[in-house]
């Protein structure tokens, strides 16, 4: 394993090209400042230092590159889908022969740690390889006999669609969302979180050198008010697909209703883990801690819940607060990182504010509850304890290493405060008694729910949320759902009866 010393020797000759140079939109297979040319600073949440100035894109530019879209979508969906296999298969190919790099990248520009960035790439090759794969099945329906007609179903891709993604893993979430868009036979228009733009012209890069086709897929830089609204109201995009916060979601929804667009949306969650007094312990304390504070804190399936059964409260909180204090902060390419920076200075102060709402409300900061001096955006994992449901650190989502505990009596109970938020997109349930995980894994006002695990997706199954949580599903052929459209064909196979009005 390298140092965090022969890290940082590795990485100018990854980074600086985009300090030297804007980084520019990619529209129709070619570079281009914003048209009125304008550009913004990037920054590191790492140090703060300059990682290069990005084009700062508007209305024209996202109308430039949808034209470009609805342009390449005839020859891009008429393709062979065996070719389309072939072409996604390289570009999961070229992702981890740039592995190093896309996580060297990653890690600057979002202040995760390494070791999870690690992995960003070879999970972000994974899906270009299972959409592959399933690209020459994208369009297979049902036959559907009746007694005249032999009822065919098909799908056809839907068209040019918009991907907004968001600044959290930014990497990967694009893979997700583009790779399935792409096998399905839609063209694409990216426009990537502005806290976070790096890897989204890598991916951009490394996609047109494996030999997509100029236009298939674009990409604008730019601010969600600017760029982003003008994606969501164009009236050649068809779809658009956002992970984000809740809040962005509905405005979305509004900007995308005159044009009637689909949308799928991956949106917050206050996620309850609930540990019964049946529990492993010892394994629920590990997924519970894992599941909040890797990643910062910034992901939307976190556990930032947790309900424990007051029998076993006592002791498993004791546990907790020592892990969360031996929890590792540091710089991202540190290899014994556990925690980085947040992204940035806004979303610092957010997270920092709930400190002082916690302690307003009467909670008790057990672990953490301040921010590390020095440069880049570093704040001690924190832990709330005596906490109830209404306060607002156990409402709101906060997005980042930042824990709160409830105690609970019963499984009613339980369920009654797990369900108690505006959100709901997974749970968690630690129990050893099957019918009651049976039970409370029904009860759960979720969109997925794991029982006695942490979070481990499995590409062919459904991913998303309820309530505030989302719309829609991703994953196997949920994906091809939103991005295709279905068609049925009947055809006759007799002479029945036709009325005949005015014979």
């Amino acid at each position: 394993m390298t140092s965090l010393a022969q890290n940082l020797e590795k990485l100018p000759g990854y980074l600086d090209r985009f300090r030297d140079n804007v980084l520019l939109n990619h529209i129709d297979g070619t570079a281009y400042p914003a048209e009125d040319g304008r550009s913004f600073a990037n920054h590191s949440p790492v140090d703060n230092s300059f990682l290069g100035d990005i084009a700062r894109s508007g209305a024209s530019d996202v109308d430039q590159a949808a034209k470009a879209a609805k342009k390449a979508f005839p020859d891009w969906r008429d393709l062979d889908n065996t070719k389309r296999k072939k072409l996604l298969h390289k570009i999961a190919d070229l992702i981890e022969s740039r592995a190093e790099e896309i996580a060297f990248a990653e890690c600057m520009d979002t202040g995760q740690a390494l070791r999870f960035m690690s992995k960003a790439a070879l999970r972000g090759a994974e899906n270009f390889r299972y959409f592959a794969d399933k690209a020459p099945m994208a369009r297979d329906g049902k036959n559907l006999p009746s007694p005249t007609l032999m009822n065919v179903t098909t799908r056809v891709p839907l068209g040019p669609v918009g991907v907004i993604t968001p600044w959290n893993t930014p990497f990967m979430l694009s893979t997700w969302k583009i790779a399935p868009a792409l096998a399905a036979g839609c063209t694409v228009v990216h426009k990537p979180a502005e806290f976070s733009p790096i890897t989204a012209r890598l991916l951009i890069e490394i996609a047109e050198e494996a030999g997509l086709p100029p236009g298939v897929w674009n990409l604008v830089n730019g601010f969600g008010e600017e760029a982003g609204k003008a994606l969501t109201e164009h009236p050649d995009i068809k779809a658009i697909a956002f992970v984000g916060e809740s809040r962005t979601g509905s405005m979305i929804m509004a900007q995308g209703a005159p044009t009637l667009k689909r949308v799928h949306f991956e949106l917050g969650g206050k996620n309850p883990v609930i540990v019964f007094d049946s529990a492993d312990l010892d394994r629920a304390l590990d997924a519970a801690i894992f599941m909040i504070y890797s990643l910062n804190g910034e992901r939307c399936t976190s556990s930032s819940r947790l309900l424990v059964q007051e029998s076993v409260a006592e002791k498993f909180e004791q546990k907790l607060v020592e892990r969360v204090n031996n929890i590792r902060v540091g710089h991202p390419l540190d290899p014994d990182t556990e925690i980085g920076p947040l992204i940035h200075e806004t979303h610092f102060d957010k997270v920092c504010s709930y400190f002082k709402i916690a302690e307003s409300d009467g909670a008790t900061i057990a672990a953490g509850g301040e921010a590390l001096s020095g440069d880049g955006w570093y704040v001690r994992p924190t832990l709330f304890t005596k906490a109830r449901n209404d306060m607002r650190i156990a409402q709101e989502e906060i997005f980042g290493p930042v824990l709160t505990t409830i105690p609970f009596s019963s499984e009613e109970e339980a369920i009654k405060i797990a369900n108690d938020v505006a959100y709901g997109l997974t749970g968690y349930v630690w129990t050893q008694d099957l019918t009651q995980a049976l039970r409370v894994s029904n009860s759960l006002e979720a969109g997925m729910i794991w029982v006695n695990s942490e979070n481990v997706r499995h590409l062919p199954t459904p991913f998303g949320g309820v309530k505030a949580s989302g719309i829609g599903r991703d994953g196997g052929d949920w994906s091809f759902e939103f991005y295709m459209e279905q068609k049925h064909i009947g055809f006759a196979t007799g002479q029945h009866p036709i009325p005949r009005l005015g014979a």
